[in-house]
């Protein structure tokens, strides 16, 4: 993607101190670490790099900060103080995503073989049905800061649901992109809330270059791309899925985390989460592993940790897990570093243990995954068939997405056990009882 600037970039002149944004402070480079002031951009001008938020944290006194944490609204806004938003953020229209369920699984513990706690961390009872919502809550407030009056995306599926949603409950329009082979619940779903929904055609990398176009163009002006131009400050809503595991596993660190991988910018904000959380004195430091979960027909960020390398190289996807059909990762190098840092591993499943695992999930713990759940569920099934993670230690895995939007994903010898007449004497022949 080009480099956008604070000059150049489409629809606001609301840049640098003059944004509140609460304790972010700025922006650096990921790989440089040049600096820049508050703004609409997402890459480097020195080197390219990705661009992350900086932050004035409130250091000190960590029992306060777990107090006001704790007295604070049940959604994400309660870590306002760790996040770039205004301190009032919770008296704005949004949909107030978070804090969602921390399931204890018990039967897919046993399942799976595992001795230690297995905890799904279940966000598929955000607002639209997926962990977007909380991205996408933090890109609204710096769309707010900005200027902006369009919001819009590049998506698989979710985000483009979650965009609408959150646009028409916080009075933007909204137009967002997608690849024209979605799966049909998504592509409802998403064109419910009134925005424009266009269909790509080609993938999602098709998408997001066209993305990258239209920001560059005058047709973009005023309009905050979520995922692009408003990227770092989406990123940071990831973060809150670290913060509410650590919270409700009564402040600590699990030992293992096993998460999918799109762009992998969620496994990186949630790694960034628990260190500021150790930074904090929220928890007490020690070491964690975190794996990575993708669909073998999407797979780059395993294939290059497989071989040992550092490049990923893109791939075209080819799997029915389309919310991970990421063949080009933009954070796929730094998935590889977190993975190798923490002693974890990233794996891969194919379709059909992708669907097999939502079957698995569904019949143990009541939760029915989305296709990304499949692949987080059947990559910890692998995981600790092959070794590579630990049965006996806390784990959690996490569930990105109802499985409502993918049914065709289970469709196939699903439905009905029986079609009998309403009589006693047909449901004894059907021996059921």
């Amino acid at each position: 993607m080009a480099a956008q600037t604070a000059d150049t970039s489409a629809g606001t002149s609301n840049t640098g101190a003059s944004v509140d944004l609460g304790p972010a402070t700025g922006l650096s480079c990921r790989e440089c670490g040049t600096r820049f002031e508050l703004g609409p951009i997402f890459a480097c001008v020195e080197c390219f790099g990705p661009l992350e938020v900086s932050y004035d944290l409130p250091l000190g006194d960590p029992e306060a900060l777990r107090a006001a944490i704790e007295a604070g609204p049940d959604n994400i806004w309660r870590y306002a103080p760790l996040l770039p938003v205004p301190a009032d953020v919770a008296s704005k229209p949004s949909l107030n995503p978070g804090f969602t369920k921390l399931v204890d699984a018990a039967n897919l513990a046993k399942e799976l073989g595992f001795t230690g706690k297995l905890y799904v961390k279940d966000d598929s009872g955000n607002p639209t049905h997926s962990f977007k919502d909380r991205v996408v809550a933090i890109a609204v407030e710096a769309a707010r800061a900005f200027g902006f009056t369009t919001l819009s995306c590049s998506s698989t599926g979710n985000l483009a649901g979650a965009v609408g949603a959150a646009a028409a409950r916080a009075g933007f329009r909204s137009c967002v992109f997608i690849p024209h082979d979605l799966e049909q619940g998504k592509v409802v779903m998403a064109g419910v809330y009134g925005g424009d929904l266009v269909g790509i055609e080609g993938n999602y990398d098709d998408v997001n270059r066209f993305c990258s176009e239209l920001i560059g163009d005058p047709l973009g002006e005023g309009w905050g791309f979520v995922n692009v131009n408003l990227r770092p400050y989406y990123g940071e809503g990831s973060k809150t899925l670290a913060y509410e595991i650590c919270e409700q596993l009564g402040w600590q660190l699990p030992d293992q985390l096993v998460i999918p991988i799109a762009s992998g910018s969620q496994l990186t904000k949630i790694d960034k989460g628990l260190q500021e959380l150790i930074k904090l004195g929220l928890v007490e430091d020690k070491p964690y592993k975190i794996f990575g979960a993708q669909a073998e027909g999407c797979s780059p960020v395993s294939t290059a940790f497989k071989a040992g390398h550092d490049v990923v190289r893109p791939q075209k996807p080819n799997t029915i897990a389309k919310s991970l059909a990421i063949g080009n990762p933009a954070d796929g190098p730094y998935v590889l570093d977190i993975a190798r840092r923490t002693g974890g591993y990233v794996e891969d499943v194919n379709d059909t243990q992708v669907v097999e695992a939502i079957k698995l999930l569904a019949q143990t713990e009541g939760i029915f995954a989305e296709t990304a759940g499949g692949v987080t569920v059947g990559v910890t099934k692998k995981l600790v068939e092959n070794g590579q993670l630990d049965p006996s230690l806390t784990t959690v895995i996490l569930n990105t997405g109802d499985g409502l939007k993918t049914l065709e994903a289970v469709a196939e010898g699903g439905g009905q056990t029986a079609t009998i007449r309403p009589s006693l004497d047909a449901f004894r022949a059907a021996n059921l009882a």
